[in-house]
């Protein structure tokens, strides 16, 4: 098979899809992609990250047919079986295991990798189906494809091997082709996409504007607004239409997810005595039907009447014949037979949080960055009126505000073609400065006496911190680093490597303030030992991807090996 055939799956904290490609290389990708939810009156181009499992924890649906089994369930059903959702958010700023556990909405726990898994072997096997019915029935494998796993740019590697290792698991890859797997951040893979947008490709008063690939030196922002994160992204559009990231990335998880949490938070308040706490314990199922509803609901202007279910009702008239107070006094929130009523004020309340974010770190992008020209907004939270006005309200006057008719689809069809050309993205900035510990020969007037040691080759000094990259770097696309290292004893066969990283730019020692690691280790070998201390290995560390990897030589022995880079705590 043509080893450009492209599958990209968007797996989103709220939705996700995939998007394909069978065209030859040099011509159009052209994604096509699969629409959800027919048979459940919907239509849309991802479906609920939304998973279920039975009281034995195995798989049963995904997606929209997965919220609406477990939203038909009675209560013990629905407290029994294992129902995920958002459930990307556990892999963001959290110490990453292979025995990490994750919990349900009722709080139930399974291991993370097994939930991840069973959601992409659901995706890969419904993409392959999908092929196969658009293309008369042609079969296809999984090796058949390159495949583009999409995650937030600001996600850390040991994060984005989790999702590479639930790849594996998922049967998308194996262990020993899992080149064929392309890690893609989602605000660089909707940068690809909206860059040859026509002038027609954006939601806009104007129209003779040209594609911004067209013109070289044009500088401009990506938000990213998702369901969990907001990531922002800056390019320049280089000659040819390459990109180069001109801001490390940078974002915070106040997207779609935290505005809900909000909305939950004032239901909590507004009913008294634990009212709705009492609702979503004894109703799980039809309290999830409830929040479904204010996910539609935030992304519209204006005031907002929500219905209730029968049992919200009915404990409320319950209280009410009892003669207790059942509303807290809220501005802006009322009950009027069975309908929770929601002012325009009340609910832009609910955005606070994330618009104050997003307004910092466009803020601080455009004091450095004068020459901005666009500012995208992409993802599926980017489809909130309240997000896109506030936005140009704060903005337009120094960058005109665009967002893609189709949004929650920019970053699927723009992973299919990262996933075709890597080095569209030519260069990066270094999110951290990146080192690793070495020993070296001691050194009374310049290393700390604390950190001397002994052993039969004389007095080193341990812990010191070679730094690989600094922070804010312009690394490039399969840009190459080298560095050499020695062994600290005569018949070393082998030599750990352990990397550590920092946001500050100098440092000398690897457990100095501001220095996490380490972060990834490992294994060198070194054969030949036949020349004592007097041998050198040869590491060469690829930064410019959005993953890293590296090379080991032994210079005695000639021998190369790739070296996996481990960032997954033990």
């Amino acid at each position: 098979m043509n080893d450009t055939f492209i599958i990209a799956i968007d797996f989103g904290t709220t939705y996700s899809g995939y998007a394909y490609s069978l065209t030859p290389r040099n011509t159009d990708p052209a994604p096509q992609g699969r629409r959800w939810g027919q048979e459940h009156g919907q239509d849309t181009p991802k479906t609920p990250s939304c998973i279920l499992f039975d009281s034995n924890q195995k798989f049963t649906h995904f997606g929209y047919d997965a919220t609406n089994k477990y939203l038909e369930m009675d209560k013990d059903d629905a407290t029994n079986y294992y129902f995920f959702e958002n459930f990307k958010m556990e892999l963001y700023n959290k110490k990453i295991t292979n025995d990490l556990e994750i919990r349900d909405v009722n709080r139930k726990s399974m291991r993370a990798l097994k939930v991840f898994s069973a959601a992409l072997r659901f995706l890969k096997e419904d993409a392959l189906k999908t092929i196969f019915l658009n293309t008369s029935g042609m079969r296809f494998i999984p090796s058949d494809f390159t495949w583009v796993l999409t995650v937030p740019a600001i996600w850390d590697f040991s994060a984005r091997q989790f999702m590479r290792e639930a790849a594996v698991q998922a049967g998308i890859v194996s262990q020993f082709s899992d080149k064929k797997l392309v890690i893609a951040l989602e605000p660089e893979a909707a940068s690809v996409w909206c860059k040859k947008l026509p002038s027609d490709g954006f939601i806009t008063e104007e129209h003779d504007r040209a594609a911004l690939q067209q013109t070289p030196g044009t500088r401009y922002i990506v938000v990213d607004c998702g369901g969990g994160t907001i990531d922002i992204t800056v390019h320049e559009v280089l000659e040819g239409g390459a990109l180069k990231e001109l801001h490390k990335a940078s974002g915070n998880d106040k997207g779609g997810q935290r505005v809900d949490r909000k909305f939950i938070q004032c239901m909590r308040e507004f009913f008294c005595d634990g009212l709705w706490e009492e609702y979503e314990r004894q109703h799980p199922s039809e309290a999830q039907k409830f929040m479904y509803d204010f996910k539609i609901v935030k992304l519209a202007q204006g005031d907002a009447k929500m219905t209730s279910y029968c049992n919200l009702g009915r404990l409320v008239s319950e209280k009410q014949n009892e003669g207790k107070e059942v509303f807290n006094t809220d501005e802006g929130l009322s009950w009027d037979k069975g309908k929770v009523l929601i002012s325009k004020n009340k609910k832009e309340s609910f955005f606070h949080e994330t618009l104050v974010h997003i307004t910092d770190g466009l803020t601080e992008i455009l004091n450095k960055h004068s020459d901005i020209k666009y500012i995208l907004l992409v993802g599926g939270f980017a489809q909130s009126s309240i997000l896109c006005d506030h936005v140009r309200r704060e903005f337009s006057d120094q960058a005109e505000v665009l967002c893609p008719k189709h949004p929650q689809e920019a970053i699927l069809k723009g992973a299919v073609m990262f996933g075709r050309d890597q080095s569209v993205i030519r260069t990066r900035k270094s999110a951290f400065t990146y080192g690793v510990a070495l020993s070296e020969r001691f050194d009374a007037s310049k290393h700390k006496e604390e950190k001397k040691f002994t052993n039969e080759e004389g007095d080193w000094c341990r812990d010191l911190f070679s730094k690989l990259v600094e922070m804010n770097e312009d690394v490039g696309w399969k840009q190459t680093k080298e560095y050499t290292f020695g062994p600290i004893k005569r018949n070393q066969n082998s030599m750990k490597l352990s990397f550590y990283r920092t946001e500050r730019k100098t440092v000398t020692y690897v457990d100095e303030w501001g220095v996490e690691g380490p972060v990834a280790s490992c294994h060198v070998p070194m054969p030949d030992i036949s020349k004592g201390l007097n041998r050198r290995v040869k590491l060469e560390v690829f930064f410019g991807s959005t993953e890293i990897e590296a090379k080991a030589t032994d210079l005695e022995s000639n021998s190369t090996k790739m070296v996996k880079m481990d960032f997954i705590s033990k």
